[in-house]
């Protein structure tokens, strides 16, 4: 006889995913002639569930290398930058009030493109990011119970071996043959 069986287990109930290009402005304390380089590092972020949405909060470093008074000097201007992302999660089933939050980083933060603006003043720095977000929270799981015993086909190859302890009994009773022919 077969019958339905409910087990209540976590797994993932929701799921959002949300890429980010962003440009930010940054004022370096002297005017670039030109820029020779741009990274993104240090980013570090943090997230909570409000509602139907994930909220990340994160920063990560800024740093540009450039020249500065007409070529002849260069300096790395670093800049702090701190961001709130808001991830729509969308549910597998009905939604869910509990739940732990897990972010995974997809991209990390980059920099794709840097130009010097407003008259050679500024850095204009587009920076790309991917993140996905995931709740793991309770479910049920229905699974189908057969009353009968039940054993899965299974393709076995017999092995054989021999054993050292048959050996070894073996040499034992020799001995013993030795040792009653000499009495």
């Amino acid at each position: 006889m077969k019958h339905l069986r409910q087990i209540v287990t976590k797994a993932v109930v929701a799921k959002g995913k949300k890429r980010t290009e962003s440009r930010e402005i940054l004022r370096p304390p002297n005017a670039p002639s030109s820029i020779l380089g741009c990274w993104v590092i240090n980013h570090t972020c943090s997230s909570k569930k409000v509602g139907k949405y994930v909220e990340v909060t994160g920063k990560f470093d800024i740093n540009v290398w450039y020249a500065h008074h007409d070529h002849s000097k260069t300096s790395v201007f670093t800049e702090t930058i701190n961001y709130k992302d808001r991830i729509r999660l969308h549910y597998r089933d009905k939604d869910s009030t509990g739940g732990e939050v897990h972010v995974r980083v997809i991209q990390q933060p980059n920099c794709t493109e840097a130009i010097i603006i407003a008259h050679g003043t500024q850095f204009q720095v587009t920076v790309e990011r991917e993140l996905l977000a995931e709740v793991v929270g309770e479910t049920t799981v229905v699974i189908q119970v057969h009353d009968t015993e039940f054993e899965e086909e299974w393709a076995i190859n017999e092995e054989s071996s021999s054993s050292s302890s048959s050996s070894s009994s073996s040499s034992s009773s020799s001995n013993d043959q030795h040792g009653s022919s000499s009495l």
